[in-house]
């Protein structure tokens, strides 16, 4: 019996492996004002994904992420991702995100809409970026808002940063340059 229900896992695990996203490229997301962001558009560019909260202690990044998108236009996209999961330090809705992070923080820099970054209903995006069976590097799991993940110009994850390394670090510039 148990080798039954170990197989029925086994194929299970497989059917959701070969259904999920094989690249960071496929992976829909959507915009705070409800628009598609096609990451398809970004090829070429290294992609900075930040799950974000606007009263979190580290929201102060949110200026240092500007600075960083700013400094490195042509190499780099960051891509904010609001998230309620930690403290319910994104309370706010798609309006109020987004004023908050263009008068407060002159934020140019794309903001998808919220979206879960772990649990069970974990955004795909956050799947692909937490879980070696789907990004070949390596498994993570998001502990706090403003956890930084790397992505490469072809797509490939190069690495993970926590809350508390800041987005103008040495550890994040050196693999942009």
């Amino acid at each position: 019996m148990k080798l039954i229900h170990k197989a029925k896992t086994v194929a299970t695990s497989q059917k959701e492996a070969s259904s999920a996203p094989h690249s960071v490229y496929d992976i829909p997301l959507t915009s705070l004002e409800g628009t598609p962001i096609d990451l398809g558009a970004y090829k070429g560019k290294m992609l900075l994904f930040v799950n974000v909260a606007s009263k979190c202690g580290f929201t102060k990044q949110y200026k240092e992420l500007q600075t960083l998108s700013e400094q490195y236009k042509d190499e780099l996209v960051v891509i904010g991702v609001p998230c309620n999961q930690f403290g319910h330090q994104e309370p706010g809705d798609a309006d109020s995100i987004r004023n908050f992070c263009s008068l407060t923080y002159e934020v140019t820099f794309p903001i998808t809409e919220k979206a879960h970054v772990k649990g069970s209903q974990q955004h795909p995006l956050y799947r692909w970026l937490t879980q070696k069976a789907y990004n070949g590097k390596k498994n993570s799991s998001v502990r706090w808002n403003f956890q930084k993940y790397l992505v490469d110009n072809n797509g490939q994850l190069i690495d993970y940063y926590y809350s508390m390394t800041s987005p103008l670090s040495n550890k994040i510039k050196k693999n942009i340059q």
